[in-house]
């Protein structure tokens, strides 16, 4: 009976260990991020030049940090929630992990659901019409950005699961194999 709790916990570790693996490139695209924003407002206000491609890159860079993040930040839960009850006194960490998976199964697996099957149409028309920037001097290849979406959504369902795992071996009792922040 150990082997698939077993088998349940060392998936919700890889799970994590992705969800890990783009939160450092979320903090790495930052930095890129911070450096282009900077060299773009040292060409605007020192030589009065700009580039239209440059600012679009900058808010394609922006939407990478963030849709890659959010499973890396869901994972430490360190996502925005009421935490009304939540953090009562009342709320054991059994009841915890019941909110956790419950949310979970009801509410966060079924919104990526949706948002991913929402946005591949937009994803998969941009690449056949070989979107680009509306922009002259813009970046081609729209898709790339779109198909980012269903890939954050897609990564965040993932640690959906992971958390679903973690919370149920936490109430099966299996509390070794738990994260501290999984409930």
């Amino acid at each position: 009976m150990r082997v698939p709790w077993s088998l349940l916990a060392r998936s919700a570790h890889l799970i994590d260990r992705v969800s890990e693996w783009t939160g450092r490139l979320s903090a790495w695209l930052i930095l890129a991020m911070v450096l282009l924003i900077s060299y773009d407002v040292g060409l605007r206000y020192l030589f009065n030049q700009s580039s239209v491609g440059l600012q679009e890159l900058e808010w394609h860079l922006f939407a990478l940090t963030f849709l890659l993040g959010i499973a890396y930040t869901f994972k430490h839960d360190e996502h925005v929630r009421v935490d009304i009850f939540y953090q009562s006194a009342w709320m054991t960490a059994r009841h915890r992990a019941w909110v956790n998976l419950l949310g979970s199964l009801l509410f966060l697996l079924p919104f990526c659901l949706l948002v991913i099957e929402s946005a591949w149409p937009f994803v998969h028309n941009a690449y056949l019409q070989g979107e680009g920037s509306p922009d002259s001097g813009g970046l081609p290849a729209r898709w790339l950005l779109k198909a980012a979406i269903p890939l954050g959504f897609g990564l965040l369902f993932l640690q959906g699961v992971s958390h679903i795992m973690h919370n149920l071996l936490f109430l099966l009792g299996d509390k070794a194999s738990t994260q501290d922040k999984a409930v």
